[in-house]
């Protein structure tokens, strides 16, 4: 039977059996990943990476609340920011998914880089957003939270969907555990891994005046000590 005579459900069958059967292919990456690097069958990328998710927090309140205009003005400010910061620290952007952004850094300070980008974000929140908010709508009383999560493992880097509608998919803890992360508090709108806190460089452990930035916090979720912070660093 083609193809073209098939159901969809037998297509589906057929395709999901294929995929369950076929041996992976795999290789060792040095760079972030476009779609088009990894073919669409069972071929992967193995690298070591730092995943960063920046997400809003209380979004959900805000569109039900508030004009979509206005919405859609912080989703744009924020993620504006968000991405310029991580570009500026040497991320990859990888997706947006709605009020959330995600990045992979690479290299021997990933992890510094990474977390400098979360003390940058907060610092564009507190700082200019917020602020920005204040003197266009003086009469709201409004104010941007948000969360970024950070950790760092290796990644199998797959690409997934069909032809003409594909992307990557980053299989790994670090994936896993920074978007998790996003969903603790945003009081704290920094949070890393134990792994990450232990490959920082001094710079972005301790502030000017020797105070360590990052507080430890015992994960109840996964069992394991993680860092989080409420500084910020100058844009």
């Amino acid at each position: 039977m083609s193809t073209a005579t098939k159901t969809l459900g037998e297509q589906l069958d057929s395709e999901v059996r294929k995929i369950f059967r076929e041996a992976w292919k795999t290789r060792d990456g040095q760079k972030v990943l476009e779609s088009e690097d990894i073919q669409l069958g069972n071929h992967a990328v193995k690298l070591e990476g730092t995943v960063l998710y920046a997400d809003l927090d209380g979004s959900t309140n805000m569109v039900d609340n508030y004009k979509p205009e206005f919405a859609a003005e912080i989703y744009k400010t924020y993620l504006h920011c968000a991405a310029k910061i991580i570009r500026s620290e040497g991320g990859q952007i990888v997706s947006y998914d709605g009020d959330r952004i995600m990045a992979v850094y690479i290299g021997t300070s990933k992890n510094t880089d990474a977390a400098r980008t979360t003390l940058k974000i907060n610092y564009a929140v507190s700082e200019i957003i917020n602020p920005a908010i204040k003197d266009q709508y003086p009469r709201d009383n409004f104010d941007v939270k948000q969360i970024v999560g950070i950790d760092t493992s290796n990644l199998f880097v797959a690409r997934t969907g069909i032809r003409g509608s594909n992307d990557l998919v980053w299989v790994g803890r670090s994936a896993n555990y920074a978007a998790k992360l996003c969903s603790e508090s945003s009081y704290y709108p920094s949070w890393i891994t134990g792994d990450v806190y232990n490959s920082l460089n001094d710079a972005a452990k301790y502030g000017k005046d020797s105070r360590n930035m990052w507080s430890s916090y015992w994960w109840e979720d996964r069992q394991i000590t993680v860092y989080r912070s409420t500084w910020y660093w100058k844009v």
